[in-house]
């Protein structure tokens, strides 16, 4: 298969992680016989300080010829940390979906059993967890009128949906959890908010057009709370924009790491690829930042094209680098293996999974290995 992918390692640690994410994808394209054309543009702070601006045309035209996206990361402290700034790294990222149509953040939560004990949870609560989340990502407070009043003292965010909008991402959600546990919870505060019972009322009546899935409702609050005190009762979880930035970031904390956890955001002729976590910037040029779940968004990216034995491949890789504990020191801090190591660990067990990199393992816990 030929895929032409878009590449746009962004600002901080997005460079390095994407770049092993491209490791995989050309071990996968040597092993399955694919080819996959990358070509790079600028998005972020790193575009504003080159171009002005947070999107270049130029980039968005690369992301719009594309078949698929893979995106690293976004934001800088420069501009996180001046309230007045007119240009900002995110207002890119906001464009971008809102350009591609990506009206859709499909972003599984999941417990790998080698990790459980890197969560901040007890084993006995996150056992089982195996989620997913579908967060609207085109509408909402985010994308909706904002007004200041001269003074600076007023400021108003309009918080709007239409049917459309809800009945799109929601038939997304309810095939979602077909094929897997059926069931899927709405998360919302229809006890307050006039677009969250519009939200209820589509999606009960998407509901009757899916008879085998359950449905149940929970005001965002009492979600948040459940997440973390029993997260494995949950299958596939849909919400709006806002709701779904804060409950998906609350979920990453599960399996201990934020850098373990992979997203897509899809529409209708559109894909893009990315990790979940930010650019942080203090780990930058280190050489420690988990390339885990950048990876893992590479394997989502495999999955929308159908190519299913690759992605499962790239994820038993990813198995293998956690079970040999070949992880960044956000997972072990004992660790000396960095970004670049993981990413090259990975890659070469999918070119051959049983004997390619083998490792010795009583040179694991000192932090080098040789290859046999």
């Amino acid at each position: 298969m030929n895929i032409k992918i878009a590449v746009l390692p962004g600002d901080g640690i997005g460079p390095e992680v994407v770049a092993q994410a491209r490791k995989c994808l050309q071990a996968v394209e040597e092993t399955f016989n694919h080819h996959f054309e990358y070509r790079e543009a600028a998005v972020g702070a790193i575009a504003i300080d080159k171009k002005g601006t947070p999107l270049p045309d130029s980039t968005l035209k690369l992301c719009q010829e594309a078949d698929a996206v893979l995106f690293g990361a976004i934001g800088d402290p420069k501009y996180d940390n001046d309230p007045e700034a007119k240009v900002r790294p995110e207002q890119g990222l906001l464009k971008l979906r809102k350009e591609l149509g990506l009206y859709a953040n499909i972003r599984p939560v999941k417990v790998f059993p080698t990790l459980i004990n890197n969560s901040p949870l007890k084993r006995k609560i996150i056992s089982g967890t195996d989620f997913v989340i579908y967060r609207e990502l085109t509408g909402g407070i985010y994308f909706g009128e904002k007004k200041i009043n001269e003074a600076g003292t007023v400021a108003s965010d309009l918080c709007e949906y239409s049917e459309k909008e809800i009945s799109r991402i929601a038939h997304l959600a309810f095939k979602a959890a077909k094929s897997r546990r059926k069931k899927l919870t709405l998360v919302d505060k229809a006890n307050v908010l006039e677009s969250s019972r519009l939200w209820r009322k589509v999606v009960a009546r998407i509901a009757e057009s899916y008879p085998e899935v359950s449905l149940d409702f929970l005001f965002v609050d009492n979600a948040a709370m459940q997440i973390i005190l029993n997260p494995s009762q949950f299958d596939v979880i849909l919400t709006e924009n806002m709701f779904g930035d804060i409950i998906s970031d609350e979920g990453s904390v599960i399996g201990g790491s934020i850098g373990l956890l992979p997203s897509a955001s899809v529409g209708d002729e559109n894909a893009l690829f990315e990790p979940i976590h930010g650019s942080y910037p203090q780990a930058r040029g280190k050489d420690i930042a988990n390339p885990i779940a950048s990876i893992l968004s590479a394997a989502m990216l495999l999955e929308h094209f159908g190519l299913f034995e690759e992605a499962v491949a790239m994820r038993k890789a990813v198995d293998k680098s956690l079970e040999k504990g070949v992880v960044t020191p956000d997972l072990n801090p004992k660790s000396r293996y960095g970004t670049s190591y993981v990413g090259d660990f990975i890659a070469h067990n999918i070119v051959d999974s049983e004997d390619s990199f083998r490792m010795n393992d009583e040179n694991i816990d000192l932090g080098k290995s040789t290859i046999i």
